[in-house]
Formats: structure tokens, sequence, C-alpha cells
């Protein structure tokens, strides 16, 4: 099992307030998760739905690739795109250059789900979104970016 780094310091007020704030979104299943609402209508679970979308964002991916995407292990991608080949949405192809490396891919019937799944995705996070006065939105959009920037040049 990985362990996580400790900090040096305990976490402030500010980082305390944030992480309250967050749980507290997250308990809310349409801002945890969008697509959950949808699961049920499509008769997948939400790693499915997750895999499908990794896939229709990324195109081909290795199976350790799409493992890490949707935050599970290989064991479990394997596992998830089994079903998913059996319900022909997605299938397996092994790569040209090292025989041992295989892809996952959507199938045509795929790709059409996992759009229409990001189309839901998008009209869910506009809805959202309205609720925002412009300057709230602004700001919100200022703030994420900021901190995928961050984000970025800290796995980098």
């Amino acid at each position: 099992m990985r362990t996580v780094a400790r900090s040096r310091r305990p976490p402030g007020p500010e980082a305390q307030r944030l992480h309250g704030l967050l749980v507290e979104l997250m308990r809310r299943r349409s801002l945890r998760d969008p697509i959950a609402s949808t699961c049920g209508e499509l008769e997948l679970s939400a790693p499915q739905v997750h895999t499908l979308l990794a896939l229709g964002h990324d195109g081909d991916l290795a199976m350790g690739d799409l493992a890490r995407r949707v935050a599970v292990t290989e064991k479990t991608v394997t596992g998830l795109v089994d079903r998913l080949e059996r319900d022909g949405l997605v299938q397996r192809v092994r790569d040209a250059g090292d025989r041992r490396v295989v892809h996952a891919t959507l199938t045509a019937r795929g790709a059409a789900l996992a759009r229409r799944v990001d189309e839901e995705v998008l009209e869910q996070l506009d809805r959202l979104l309205g609720t925002l006065d412009p300057t709230d939105r602004r700001d919100l959009f200022r703030i994420v970016e900021k901190l995928t920037s961050l984000v970025k040049e800290t796995d980098a």
C-alpha cells in the first residue's frame, strides 16, 4: 500500500475550511459525480461510464494508462473493459510495436454513448453555472485554472 507524505506543519484554518466545504459538496450526488444520474438509465456502473469518457476524451489507451485515468487498479480496469467489451462498447487492440501491450478503444457504439454522456454532463454543468452571477463564474474559472496550472507544475 502506498503512503501519503505528511506535510511538515499542521493544516491551517483555511485548509480546514476548504476541506469542510469540499466534503459538503461531495455529499451532494449531483456535484460529486454529474454522471451518476445517467448510470442507472444506461445500466452501467460509474467506473464503466468514467472508462467510456476517458477513452472518449483521450482516445485509445493502454490498460495501465486507462487504470490511472479512471483511478482504479489494473486488475479492476481489466474487469471494467471485459464488461464493456461484452456489451459492444469497447474493444481490445494489441499494440503493433509491442504485442504485450493491449489498448482499449471505443467501438462506434461506445463512442456515441460517450458523446451522449459528455453532453449530459455539460448540460448539468451549464445549469449549475447558471446559478452563479457573472462575477462568481469569472472568479471560479480563474481559481480553477490557477489550481490546474499549479497541479500540472507539481506533477511535472
